[in-house]
């Protein structure tokens, strides 16, 4: 297993929604998920995490090290019992007989070999007892900047899916279609979108969690290049167009102190409040502007003056091949600094 990273990060990344739904809410009829308060909208943690984890299921093709654990449509049972399979621990499916020394063992083999459990943790005792594991790096609930006006279309489907009793060959619903009056074959639905909403988004990457699970420099990279690139792989006509906005904002703690193991320390524990960091970054509709429609109508600021002492900022951007990179200490154009 590589060496789990030895720095405290902060992130903060924009993304907006063009014409779609970011992130239906099932309570609400899938409409998008909104502070009912100021009609900001919201887009969940777990939404992130799945679109994390379908480019990564995609670029590195679903294999180990770097297979997802939550997958979809799967039993997570399966490779819960692989663990216990691979590690020869014994355990039964039910789980029921598993040791404290089962568990880790299954467990380690969990981290070594899905990458969403290294990242983001997971729960793995609902049947083969692998114990849980809480992930180094966490992700907030993202926030549009301005309010969104949520809209309930109509729509039409020309055609209709009913079960017609008596049929039992495909002949008997091509005579059924037949004797049917045309404007009885189409249907009506609904769908949900708001017109444009730039959302601001924040998380948190634990070196000292990390060290639990084995999460890497190698995974650290993975992770940026499918913050930056989660919605390429991800369209769907009800999301609308989804883009996040170059560049993301990458606050790395990496000490101040002579003594080298004193810095190490400050680099895990962290130099500076998180809430201090996200801060540093202002995000305005530029004069004039009254119902945003395009990321061009922000004006994005970064208070370089105010940054703390032993905090390196980065800026992941579309690296040459069409990854991603970070560039430390150098502002990519179009945030404006002071």
């Amino acid at each position: 297993m590589a060496n789990p990273i030895t720095n405290r990060y902060e992130f903060l990344y924009l993304f907006d929604c063009e014409n779609g739904n970011p992130n239906g809410d099932p309570d609400s009829g899938n409409a998008p998920r909104l502070d009912p308060e100021d009609m900001h909208g919201l887009v969940s943690d777990v939404a992130i995490k799945r679109r994390i984890r379908n480019y990564v299921e995609a670029a590195r093709e679903n294999t180990m090290p770097y297979a997802i654990f939550v997958e979809h449509a799967t039993n997570l049972n399966r490779p819960l019992l692989q663990a216990h399979e691979e590690t020869g621990t014994g355990v039964d499916p039910a789980g029921k007989n598993a040791t404290k020394a089962n568990v880790g063992a299954a467990r380690d083999w969990m981290c070594a070999n899905f990458f969403d459990v290294r990242a983001f943790g997971a729960v793995m005792s609902t049947g083969p007892n692998a114990g849980q594991v809480r992930g180094p790096i966490q992700i907030a609930f993202s926030r549009s900047l301005d309010p969104v006006l949520p809209l309930d279309l109509s729509i039409t489907r020309m055609a209709v899916a009913e079960t017609v009793a008596g049929a039992k060959t495909s002949e008997d619903y091509r005579q059924w279609e037949a004797e049917q009056p045309e404007d009885k074959l189409r249907t009506m639905g609904r769908k949900s979108l708001i017109p444009y909403g730039l959302y601001l988004g924040k998380g948190f990457i634990s070196a000292h969690l990390a060290r639990g699970t084995g999460f890497s420099e190698e995974d650290l990279s993975l992770f940026w290049e499918a913050l930056l690139r989660m919605f390429e792989l991800d369209r769907s006509a009800s999301k609308g167009l989804m883009t996040v906005q170059e560049p993301i904002f990458v606050f790395k703690h990496v000490g101040t102190d002579t003594n080298l193991d004193q810095r190490a320390r400050q680099a895990v524990l962290g130099c500076a409040p998180a809430h201090r960091l996200f801060g540093l970054v202002s995000v305005q509709k530029k004069p004039g502007t009254e119902s945003p429609r395009s990321f061009t109508d922000y004006q994005v600021t970064f208070h370089q003056s105010r940054l703390p002492r032993g905090v390196q900022v980065g800026f992941v951007v579309t690296g040459d091949e069409g990854g991603a990179t970070v560039l430390w200490d150098a502002v990519p154009p179009g945030i404006t600094v002071d």
